[in-house]
């Protein structure tokens, strides 16, 4: 159900990769509650993605852009405006890589260019996008900036390796960030824990089919939805939570706060 609570918004969204993908959710809320946006990926992505496909149902235009690189960020945001006619008013960081898991290298033996990489890509594209839209001031005031996240940055997952230690810094970046852009244009970030989630991205982590059925078991609500999670992101980027900036928001079904569940203790019991 769609309550226009983006009507007349412009934003920016990245990392749709396909329909799996939350920002691919997101999209498509985005345009249900009445915002037009550009879909932006990084080019190597999107010759394995399908987000032509998914920029023809938003009526939506792709500017590819690698987010680690300065220089095509400012075309990105440069050109967003131009699109879009005028400041952004939302944008999702939905983007996060690490070569070491891809490799299966355990965390004790990290390859560290590979660490480096996965920094650069997953947190440090925050800070540089965040960076060149203050400097071109091309978000508008009161606009909100949403980072997806995974509370693997608060506890120990060791199957998350090397990206536990790029999401803690990452939700750092959106607190420090979200202080200086706030005083100064009153733009707000925030990032979202989410659930286990099966993406492409997150079904590639080993083990994930396991802790899936685990998590969903120790929320009282259950596992998230990539659906629910980009429903949030809507109403993150609305102005009914204009007041909610520099914060590390669980959106898991109850995960985060739950100590055991009576059927993990029942399962455990019968074995």
């Amino acid at each position: 159900m769609s309550y226009n609570l983006l009507k007349g918004k412009r934003g920016i969204i990245t990392g749709a990769l396909d329909e799996n993908s939350i920002a691919w959710k997101v999209a498509e809320k985005a345009h249900e509650h009445g915002a037009t946006f550009v879909l932006t990926n990084a080019p190597i992505a999107m010759r394995m993605g399908e987000i032509k496909k998914l920029a023809e149902k938003t009526n939506s235009e792709i500017i590819p852009a690698d987010a680690t690189n300065v220089d095509e960020l400012t075309n990105l945001f440069i050109k967003s405006q131009e699109v879009l006619g005028g400041k952004i008013d939302f944008v999702l960081h939905s983007i996060g890589m690490s070569v070491n898991i891809r490799k299966n290298i355990p965390y004790a033996e990290l390859n560290y260019d590979y660490f480096t990489k996965g920094i650069d890509v997953s947190a440090f594209s925050l800070h540089k996008m965040l960076s060149v839209a203050k400097k071109l001031d091309a978000i508008s005031e009161w606009g909100s900036v949403v980072a997806l996240t995974y509370m693997a940055a608060q506890r120990t997952y060791p199957f998350y390796t090397d990206m536990a230690d790029i999401k803690a810094m990452l939700e750092s970046i959106a607190r420090s960030f979200g202080y200086h852009y706030g005083l100064d244009k009153k733009v707000r970030i925030n990032t979202v824990s989410q659930s286990p989630t099966k993406t492409t991205a997150g079904s590639g982590v080993k083990g994930f089919g396991d802790f899936y059925d685990y998590a969903d078991k120790i929320s009282p609500l259950g596992n998230a939805s990539a659906e629910s999670c980009a429903d949030f992101c809507i109403a993150m980027f609305s102005d009914l939570t204009r007041m909610v900036t520099m914060q590390n928001i669980y959106h898991d079904g109850g995960y985060s706060s739950t100590g055991v569940s009576v059927d993990v203790m029942e399962k455990l019991g019968k074995l």
